[in-house]
């Protein structure tokens, strides 16, 4: 019991250490990939059907977007965003939404979006933006081809993620902003496609997000994996009608992060309970021993038990 008062003072110690160096950074650190230029995208109508040719239309209509945002990047010299925009203005690409101001907005599908069954979207944590865009198109590719026919990814960029080393990753402000986004975005994705069997899929700060909004998902599963906490100390606590599941590979760092929230007079800091913890609630999956990053490589044990999830042959533990 004496070591109880000594493991607090040493996480709030940790905690503390981490913000200060996150706000003692150099002022340059603030010039990321968010303020490269971009036109505002054209308004879209809401997609109130997921048919083939709704579908397409909305396809085209982001590829427009993409293709503007490309134009002024280049013209702007910047070749690294150019170089993604590029890519992402591929004809074979589907988007649902793109925006590339501020870091860039996105939703792009993988699979058969009109005649999927299931469908899993895909909530990214700290540092992805267009310029790293690519690690969470290869996780939705990987996720894709284990589910096969019958199912659809979709990978859901909808916020200004926070850079992994700063205040914004230790506190709850950009989840707060992300999270009626995702509320709205999901609602129309199953509007758009009714009966379909719809999953959360939510890495790392991802997971805050997703616990911000979760009362008013209308989900199959809530799915927390890498996660540092979600705000809540358990999954009752998250108020959703979602089955909550939880996991974490045998070498991701996040299990050595703090698992507290400190209330200070200005914010919280930490996102407390772990939810991999039996005191959460959630029911937990069998994540392998993979890192923060590996959750879904092809072949892993962290794979297949997503896949499970998303087809609904899961009872929690893979």
């Amino acid at each position: 019991m004496a070591s109880r008062p000594h493991t607090r003072r040493l996480r709030r110690a940790l905690l503390t250490l981490l913000v200060t160096a996150s706000v003692a950074l150099p002022v340059s650190g603030a010039a990321r990939p968010a303020a490269v230029a971009a036109p505002a995208p054209a308004a879209l109508a809401p997609l109130v059907a997921a048919t083939p040719a709704a579908l397409d239309a909305r396809y085209a209509a982001t590829r427009d977007a993409v293709r503007d945002a490309l134009r002024m990047a280049t013209g702007h010299g910047d070749r690294r965003r150019a170089d993604a925009l590029r890519a992402m203005a591929d004809p074979g690409r589907r988007f649902l939404a793109f925006d590339g101001r501020d870091g860039g907005r996105t939703a792009e599908v993988f699979g058969d979006l009109s005649g999927a069954a299931r469908i899993a979207v895909l909530v990214p944590g700290a540092g992805v933006d267009l310029d790293h865009y690519w690690r969470l198109k290869r996780d939705a590719e990987a996720l894709s081809a284990e589910l096969g026919e019958g199912s659809a990814v979709v990978a859901w960029l909808g916020y200004r993620t926070p850079s992994t080393v700063s205040p914004d990753a230790v506190t709850a402000g950009r989840a707060d902003e992300a999270a009626p986004r995702l509320v709205s975005f999901v609602r129309e994705l199953t509007e758009a496609r009714p009966g379909a069997r719809v999953s959360l899929l939510c890495h790392s700060y991802g997971s805050v997000v997703c616990a911000r909004g979760a009362s008013g998902l209308p989900v199959a599963d809530l799915v927390l994996y890498g996660s540092p906490g979600t705000g809540a100390a358990t999954a009752e606590e998250l108020h959703t009608g979602a089955t909550v599941r939880a996991g974490r590979g045998g070498d991701d760092w996040i299990a050595h992060v703090p698992h507290v929230r400190l209330d200070l007079a200005f914010t919280s800091v930490g996102f407390g309970t772990d939810p991999v913890a039996p005191k959460f609630g959630a029911k937990v999956f069998d994540a392998g021993d993979g890192g923060h990053s590996d959750y879904l490589r092809p072949g892993s044990v962290s794979l297949r038990s997503l896949a499970r999830i998303v087809a609904g042959t899961a009872d929690g533990r893979a």
